[in-house]
């Protein structure tokens, strides 16, 4: 049993939870850049939440099934429909031998994530499926290349089930306007309390340079003591100030160092949000204290059952 990728899209990459405990390699972790719905996807169908799906960007994705299973659709909604009838995502869907999925291009969001039951059968590279095409890691033939018209993903046969749903609160309105919470930075390596205070007080503006290593974003230029900093290591998250003064936030697919002087870092569960964000959508960004945003975390991952 296989689903036949007739379309490949944009970008379309296998992802599962990410890859850990190489970063001390040089290696990227990795994962789903909106792990909120990710996470939600694997959930809805009972899966580990780890299973390995498929994130679609920007649309333009089909694919054909050969057996009948169960998938689930979280975040974006792309235009998506089963044999052209329309489908949205935050639910299960049924579907049968030959049906046929296809996503078309954004309404709302950027990225829509594609779960089947029980996971796609994906050998692992490194522990993980993850795709990185930066590093050439993960991935369907485990050498980071994106999925290609023609690609075939197996998975097991499952017959029809309830339909299940996520409730309303928990599904997010991607909107033109996000707030991201933050972590001030107070090391040697910060950008200054003046930095600091200046990034809170405008709005900026998501740039037309964004992919899954970081998002550019564009307002006032901040101002900074430091020109630089001695290379330290860095997260998913982290708030870099360049010598532009144009902040930059780093994604799943970060490298693992940078020597440019820090902001902060936004709350892992903020990052699902901006991850969302196309360009011309205004960023805001609000200090908050750090035992808040663990607690939050925590609970996160508990109601996931992720590990900890």
């Amino acid at each position: 049993m296989a689903l036949h990728v007739t379309k490949s899209g944009f970008l379309s990459l296998l992802q599962d939870y990410g890859r850990y405990g190489y970063q001390h390699t040089g290696l990227t972790h990795s994962g789903p850049l909106d792990e909120h719905a990710f996470l939600w996807a694997n959930r809805l169908l009972g899966n580990d939440y780890n299973a390995a799906q498929i994130e679609i960007s920007y649309g333009v994705f089909a694919a054909e099934f050969t057996e009948e299973t169960v998938i689930a659709l979280c975040g974006a909604d792309l235009n998506a429909s089963i044999n052209s009838q329309n489908i949205s995502p935050w639910q299960t869907y049924n579907v049968c031998k030959g049906d046929v999925i296809n996503f078309v291009k954004p309404k709302f969001g950027l990225r829509c994530y594609l779960a089947i039951k029980g996971g796609f059968k994906i050998d692992k590279t490194l522990s993980s499926v993850a795709t990185v095409m930066r590093e050439k890691l993960g991935g369907l033939k485990g050498d980071g290349a994106k999925l290609a018209a023609g690609d075939t993903l197996t998975y097991e046969k499952f017959p029809p089930q309830q339909i299940t749903t996520v409730a309303k609160q928990y599904i997010p309105h991607y909107k033109q306007e996000v707030t991201l919470r933050f972590v001030p930075n107070s090391t040697i390596a910060s950008a200054g309390v003046d930095a600091l205070q200046a990034l809170q007080a405008q709005q900026f503006t998501v740039s037309q340079k964004i992919d899954r290593m970081a998002y550019r974003l564009s307002g006032s230029p901040i101002e900074s003591g430091l020109a630089g900093i001695v290379s330290q290591g860095v997260s998913a998250g982290s708030i870099q100030l360049p010598k532009d003064g144009q902040p930059i936030v780093l994604m799943k697919d970060c490298q693992t160092m940078g020597g440019y002087p820090l902001l902060g870092c936004v709350s892992a569960l903020d990052l699902a949000l901006l991850a969302q964000a196309a360009p011309g959508v205004k960023v805001g960004f609000k200090a908050v204290d750090v035992d808040r945003l663990e607690a939050e975390l925590l609970t996160h991952k508990k109601f996931f059952n992720t590990q900890l």
